[in-house]
């Protein structure tokens, strides 16, 4: 399958965690999905913690490298695949002219600064032609991006307002230049990506697990999955932690809620376990409901960054 592998100083955001997406804004056909929601992070209570661990861990890189303040000037960033439109990255937020002029700057090392046009908005071609050599890495001053494969091009508008658009195919461009970077999700495709949603999401993500590929992933879970999908979100004062998938039979769903709830019952065994993770452990729930299996818990935020750190 075709995949669209941009790393812009954006994707950098991303790549240390694996949202808020509802069924309205996935695609019903997409492959895979995920959204990340940084004001509702900063904006308090237990996605705090989750924020300033990613300012320290990665903003404050972002800022150093490329001169841009994601506190200022990011607040969500939205990707997703489908098998027809290849991939789109959609980051939300006020970007200054100066980060403007930057990635425009990206595009003239790799692109064409030539505009083209869409229902009225500008957008630019990038990458793309008959290039030999892979892991070609674009520079701009300090900062560089590189693109798995020249034959890989994408595009990119910054047309809409406080978004920044950039998609593996001209299509699905101008579609959402038409759509003023509105996503039209629907769920009335068959075998529909789930789409775990709550109040106050602050990471979510799902995927077919045909997208994990062949041969590495030799895991009889992985071969009896057809989904699984991923939630971080506000409950009280702690963040909530929900993982489901759907298998391709209900007795394999409840073979797995047994198994995971074996290990839990094994690891509660272990002398030098953290109070605080023996106590997460023994209020995980594992619930399986047909050919669905859901793993959930409530944690300490603290313990979650706690746990970014060490990984």
């Amino acid at each position: 399958m075709r995949l669209f592998k941009i790393l812009s100083v954006f994707v950098l955001l991303v790549a240390p965690v694996v949202a808020a997406a509802d069924a309205r804004t996935v695609p019903g056909d997409a492959n895979w999905y995920f959204h990340i929601d940084l004001k509702q992070m900063r904006a308090g209570g237990p996605g705090v913690a989750m924020y300033n661990w990613l300012r320290d861990e990665v903003m404050t890189d972002i800022r150093d490298d490329a001169g841009i303040d994601v506190e200022k000037e990011i607040d969500r960033v939205t990707s997703y695949a489908t098998g027809d439109d290849g991939a789109v990255l959609i980051v939300d937020g006020k970007l200054s002219q100066e980060t403007r002029d930057k990635i425009m700057a990206f595009i003239a090392t790799g692109g064409d600064i030539s505009p083209l046009k869409s229902s009225g908005k500008t957008y630019y071609h990038f990458g793309g032609g008959d290039s030999i050599d892979d892991d070609v890495v674009y520079e701009a001053g300090s900062v560089g991006f590189k693109i798995d494969s020249l034959g890989e091009e994408s595009w990119i508008s910054m047309a809409v307002r406080n978004k920044v658009i950039i998609t593996s195919t001209e299509g699905h461009m101008q579609a959402l230049l038409a759509s003023n970077g509105k996503i039209n999700g629907t769920r009335s495709v068959d075998d529909a990506l789930m789409v775990l949603t709550a109040e106050k999401t602050f990471v979510q993500a799902g995927m077919k697990s045909g997208m994990l590929g062949e041969g590495d992933w030799d895991s009889n879970i992985l071969r009896n999955t057809e989904q699984v999908a991923f939630l971080i979100s506000a409950a009280a004062n702690k963040l909530a932690i929900e993982a489901r998938l759907i298998t391709t039979e209900a007795e394999m769903a409840e073979s797995l809620a047994s198994v995971a709830r074996g290990l839990i019952s094994l690891a509660m065994f272990e002398e030098e376990m953290d109070p605080e993770v023996a106590a997460a452990l023994q209020g995980t729930r594992v619930e399986a409901k047909g050919n669905n299996l859901s793993i959930s818990v409530a944690v300490d935020p603290q313990l979650v960054v706690q746990t970014l750190g060490e990984g």
